[in-house]
């Protein structure tokens, strides 16, 4: 018989955990679905757990201080900006994402949000439902092939995307200080933050949010865009300021904003972002697909699964 562990899902909006749950049978035959938004529900329910499943949950210093038997930490999918990260490696705890489980989906929907921008398809089709038919009205509509894609972050995602756009005939920029020159395809550009900027005509971003990255966007960063430009953003509300985008956007200094994640999800009803005809959103699904969700969820239950029976972890984010 295997040897039995705790087991816990701190937070997960998903239908259901039946992949997890038959991942970790022998291992774990209980595997409780809890709903921990809040560092209190979490220090309350999980205190005993030896692995954790988590999607929103905070793990702060405080709350992993008390998770004194906690070896494991999964992060479903990327982000891992809501746990702490120096203080799991102080505990001894192992924190884990899922990086590769929607990697073309993200690229995809980035795709599309700026496909969508740039030939003004969310545009056409309301004015088109409200009996207005003049392509003229679209005006100005520019093709891809004399445009330049910029993207922020040559991760997995950013790679996808450049592979994207450079088969639609698009010149490809990029910038990320970390990436390592073999992992760069030779039809990209790396350059300066500053630069990128200036010289796109949609800037996309795919990097991790960090303190370091926080804002990264400012105000200031903004207004180098091009009054023509397009901001496409599938990472995390929270790199761009979007205050000063709103303020670009009612200017007129930017054509237009797609976005699938906010600092605030979900974003209130009167975010000042919405109100605009030139930015559209998404509800953080750029991730989804029927497979991917499989992926993440199979891949999440495994990780724990390796840490708790002393292998090594696979995704690991944080070094002791």
């Amino acid at each position: 018989m295997s040897a039995q562990y705790v087991v816990k899902v701190a937070d997960c909006d998903h239908g259901s955990i039946d992949i997890e749950r038959g991942v970790l049978r022998e291992a774990c035959p209980s595997l409780p679905w809890l709903n921990c938004r809040t560092e209190d529900a979490v220090i309350a329910q999980c205190a005993d757990t030896e692995a954790l499943l988590i999607m929103y949950a905070p793990l702060t210093r405080r709350v992993l201080g008390h998770l004194t038997s906690c070896k494991s930490i999964v992060r479903y999918g990327v982000g891992v900006d809501t746990i702490d990260l120096r203080a799991a490696a102080d505990l001894g705890i192992i924190v884990s994402n899922v990086p590769d489980y929607g990697t073309q989906e993200v690229a995809d929907h980035a795709l599309a949000l700026m496909m969508c921008l740039t030939r003004k398809i969310v545009r056409a089709n309301a004015q088109v439902k409200r009996g207005e038919w003049d392509f003229r009205q679209m005006r100005p509509v520019h093709r891809l092939q004399v445009q330049t894609a910029g993207l922020i972050g040559m991760g997995r995602i950013g790679q996808a995307m450049a592979h994207k756009v450079h088969a639609l005939g698009m010149r490809v920029i990029a910038f990320d200080p970390a990436a390592a020159p073999e992992h760069v395809p030779d039809y990209v550009e790396m350059v300066g933050l500053e630069e990128l900027l200036r010289a796109s005509d949609v800037v996309s971003v795919h990097c991790p949010l960090t303190e370091r990255t926080r804002n990264l966007l400012s105000e200031d960063r903004l207004r180098l865009m091009k009054p023509i430009a397009y901001l496409v953003n599938t990472a995390r509300g929270n790199l761009v300021d979007e205050a000063a985008l709103d303020r670009l956007l009612s200017e007129g200094r930017l054509a237009g904003a797609g976005f699938d994640v906010f600092g605030i999800e979900p974003p209130p009803a009167d975010y000042p972002l919405l109100r605009h005809e030139t930015f559209i959103c998404s509800p953080h699904m750029a991730w989804h697909s029927d497979e991917a969700e499989r992926d993440l969820k199979r891949s999440a239950a495994e990780e724990a699964l390796r840490v708790l029976r002393g292998e090594p972890p696979k995704y690991q984010v944080n070094r002791f």
